[in-house]
């Protein structure tokens, strides 16, 4: 078995100012369908590494942060504007990356889909991961 703990990913925004570094392999990588993340990111769905706290950290300028409903914070980069982070305090122990972000997406398969009954019905993917 291969030693996982080494894994390092690095994300950054649109203008490179706010980064981040994944030290550990990902909790879990999944699509989210939820109104409040296509609003977030403006797109039919995103996709999250949730990264165990400890095991990631911020580089560059660190990420403005945006109470989007009561316990739950998106960060954005305060110079371009990419959405970086979403955290809950449903999830204490975890922050929850966008993968698009990750200097190399391909390194990530999501194999969950969160909140599909919110998936929008012209969004047809070929071959969707299981329901968490």
């Amino acid at each position: 078995m291969t030693d996982r703990s080494d894994i390092i990913l690095r994300g950054h925004c649109l203008c490179g100012a706010c980064g981040f570094e994944l030290r550990r392999e990902a909790n879990w990588v999944g699509h989210c369908h939820c109104e409040s993340c296509r609003r977030a990111t403006a797109s039919p769905l995103t996709t999250f590494i949730g990264q165990e706290n400890g095991s990631w950290k911020f580089l560059g300028e660190g990420p403005k942060d945006f109470e989007s409903s009561a316990g739950n914070t998106r960060g954005f980069c305060g110079t371009c504007g990419t959405p970086m982070f979403y955290r809950s305090d449903r999830y204490p122990n975890e922050m929850h990356f966008y993968a698009a972000l990750l200097e190399d997406p391909e390194a990530i398969t999501p194999t969950m889909h969160y909140r599909p009954d919110e998936q929008l019905s012209w969004l047809h993917l070929a071959d969707p991961p299981p329901h968490g």
